[in-house]
């Protein structure tokens, strides 16, 4: 489609380059009773077909964009995996219960790092089409997971490693005016070039 429009754009600004006394001649010998053809007419006609190949070439530009803003760049997808791995390293969150890892470190957790590289990308890169999955029977505070976009070559692996912190344990109140502890576990993420 980009293409067309370039060519399309080309080829009408050849067709307003054209002289008139050529255009003139051509006619009179294609249909040779025809009327006239004034010099007005000769600048309108090469002012729409400039402002057609203007749009066209506009548009063109504007594929070209959204082409770019569907795909990765390899560059775009390496900054933004170590971001994510960076800002999702140290995350903690708490349970109520304890050496039972919290949250889904399979599919659910693959969520979480899909949403943080959508967060980390810059301002030409598509913020969908990012693909993280669990490449190993996770262990229950231990999984790797292969990260893949669309359009960029480099896959990465990303390892998530949940530890209990027991400093970070707190009471909290509990219903009928007791209390319950509150379990507190950290998410050590890495990730490296190449897969899992």
């Amino acid at each position: 489609m980009t293409f067309l429009l370039f060519a399309g754009s080309v080829v009408l600004i050849l067709m307003a380059c054209a002289k008139a006394d050529r255009v003139r001649s051509w006619r009179e010998s294609v249909n040779p009773s025809a009327p006239p053809v004034g010099d007005i007419d000769f600048v309108i006609a090469r002012v729409a077909l400039l402002g057609m190949a203007a749009l066209g070439i506009y548009f063109g530009f504007q594929s070209i964009s959204v082409s770019k803003d569907t795909h990765w760049s390899n560059d775009e997808m390496t900054n933004a995996v170590r971001s994510a791995a960076d800002s999702l390293d140290g995350d903690s969150t708490y349970s109520p219960y304890e050496d039972d890892t919290p949250g889904d470190l399979g599919t659910g957790y693959a969520l979480t790092i899909e949403d943080a590289i959508a967060q980390h990308v810059g301002n030409d890169a598509p913020r969908s089409a990012v693909d993280a999955t669990p490449t190993s029977p996770e262990d229950s505070n231990e999984a790797y997971y292969n990260i893949s976009a669309e359009g960029a070559v480099p896959a990465f692996c990303m390892h998530v490693k949940v530890l209990r912190d027991k400093s970070g344990d707190y009471e909290a109140p509990g219903i009928a005016g007791g209390s319950s502890t509150q379990y507190k576990y950290v998410f050590r993420v890495a990730s490296s070039a190449g897969e899992c």
